[in-house]
């Protein structure tokens, strides 16, 4: 797969410079409200994990992360974010089709994903493609749980 790969009308490409984390950050603290990231965070993450953003025409419309196997966790995860009003017209599915070939490629027990509990698209999308609940966990300071999935 290339770093700039079409699919159709939607366009994904690594969050790798400015414009594109800043897309990535905007997409994940829309739908992740409650882990809202800074400007640092997320190039701290992007030093560590795959962080793809996905445009359709000029706009960002989500953004994906594969963060490898670690001590933690024995298996790759796989996120995969799409704003509400560009759901259901098959983004999410290339995210997270782009986002498991790479886990692939990443070793590890298994593919998990997390979910944040008042998410109830992404916890349909992440069970309607396999996934089982193996835990919620409350970030501190937080009342929403985040739920972790893995790929069955």
């Amino acid at each position: 797969m290339s770093d700039r790969e079409g699919y159709g009308e939607l366009r994904v490409v690594p969050a790798a410079g400015g414009r594109e984390l800043a897309d990535w950050r905007a997409v994940h603290n829309a739908i992740v409200p409650t882990a809202e990231l800074s400007d640092d965070e997320v190039r701290e993450r992007a030093g560590r994990n795959r962080l793809d953003v996905a445009y359709l025409g000029g706009v960002a419309v989500g953004c994906s992360t594969v963060r490898p196997p670690d001590g933690e966790t024995p298996a790759a995860t796989v996120i995969a974010r799409i704003l509400p009003g560009y759901r259901g017209r098959g983004f999410g599915t290339v995210l997270y089709e782009r986002g498991l070939a790479h886990a692939g490629t990443l070793g590890g027990d298994g593919v998990e994903t997390v979910v944040l509990a008042s998410n109830e698209a992404g916890l349909r999308f992440a069970r309607a493609r396999g996934f089982a609940e193996v835990e919620r966990y409350v970030l501190p300071g937080d009342t929403i749980p985040f739920v972790t999935l893995r790929l069955a």
